[in-house]
């Protein structure tokens, strides 16, 4: 058995990670922390755990020592604790965008502060098993990318791979509220937020540089947050190079992601569901992948789709910790989603 802490875990991603590994047939919930709720039931604020855990909130000063310490921490602030984190588990799993991105230079542009813990960032392992599985096998510090750049990364990383786009791309991305996280201002109440298609991020964001830094490519990213709760939903488009055609394009991600576990290429000719849809994966931790392009085409068009707390976070997070621990990667990650839903 597999004894696990979750720093972090009153929040939304925390909620996840908890409704996961309470359910995972091999993994021990041995600690769920929250500086404002402790000795308070883990129910109160994730009312799905009702009958599903006897667990209780505790203080970080009541930690000790684990398998797997995961991080719902703060952006900004978990680097400055990682040399503490990583005295308490032997392997540290951080859902944080601290240790995402290898360029401080990069890191201090896009989250507007310079890093506090250079030394450590080029440790941590990208925990994006369908790109890093054989060093996630090894890893003892792992940092889970971002919901929109997981959604990028897997659609498109094997294009760019295989060298059938050109090298700058523009990424559209969308993101249900649950995004914000749990606590989040009034630009994010049910009254703003109901009906608003609001560009929250018309330029820089983060994300943004997560999927350059992967590819390779030059990236402009903008990102609308829609009604929905749960969800990403992304589109990218890209010049693509001399004489690529629609079969390279569908045989590049059928060979890439060929016994990929939750990866599923959605790219259909009619059917009202023949492209990725968030929709569809919700509470899952499936990405579906596809691609629209017209024959004779100088662009193509990818779509990704992703439940943002699980394949986008909390999920994804779990996946690594099976392959780190030589687990099957679907242990605890059954869900298929629901439809209609």
């Amino acid at each position: 058995m597999i004894r696990v802490g979750i720093v972090g875990a009153a929040g939304y991603i925390g909620g996840e990670l908890l409704r996961l590994l309470i359910g995972h047939p091999e993994a021990e919930v041995a600690a769920a922390t929250s500086r404002s709720l402790r000795g308070r039931p883990v129910d109160g604020v994730h009312p799905n755990l009702r009958g599903r855990a006897g667990l209780r909130f505790c203080g970080e000063d009541q930690l000790d020592y684990y398998d797997v310490l995961f991080l719902a921490t703060p952006h900004r602030q978990t680097m400055r604790r990682m040399p503490e984190f990583l005295g308490m588990a032997t392997t540290v799993i951080d859902l944080s965008g601290d240790f995402r991105l290898r360029d401080p230079g990069a890191y201090e542009y896009y989250y507007g502060v310079a890093h506090e813990a250079t030394e450590l960032l080029d440790t941590f392992v990208p925990g994006l098993p369908e790109f890093h599985r054989d060093r996630l096998r090894a890893a003892d510090r792992i940092s889970v990318p971002g919901c929109m750049a997981t959604a990028g990364l897997l659609s498109l990383v094997p294009l760019a791979e295989a060298g059938l786009i050109e090298e700058s791309v523009t990424v559209d991305a969308r993101t249900g509220s649950s995004g914000s996280g749990a606590r989040v201002g009034p630009e994010n109440s049910h009254a703003e937020r109901s009906g608003a298609l609001r560009v929250f991020a018309p330029t820089k964001h983060r994300h943004e540089a997560e999927i350059a830094q992967a590819t390779g490519l030059g990236v402009t990213m903008t990102a609308t947050g829609v009604e929905a709760v749960r969800g990403v939903q992304l589109l990218g488009r890209a010049r693509l190079a001399e004489g690529v055609g629609e079969l390279d394009i569908r045989s590049a991600y059928r060979s890439r992601f060929a016994g990929e576990p939750f990866v599923r290429v959605v790219a259909h000719r009619r059917g009202l569901h023949r492209f990725p849809d968030a929709k569809i994966v919700s509470g899952s931790n499936f990405c579906d992948v596809g691609f629209a392009m017209e024959d004779g085409a100088t662009h193509v068009t990818v779509i990704a789709a992703l439940d943002n707390l699980v394949k986008g976070g909390a999920g994804n997070a779990v996946q690594c910790m099976n392959v780190r621990f030589d687990m099957p990667e679907d242990r605890g990650l059954e869900f298929t989603g629901l439809h209609p839903n």
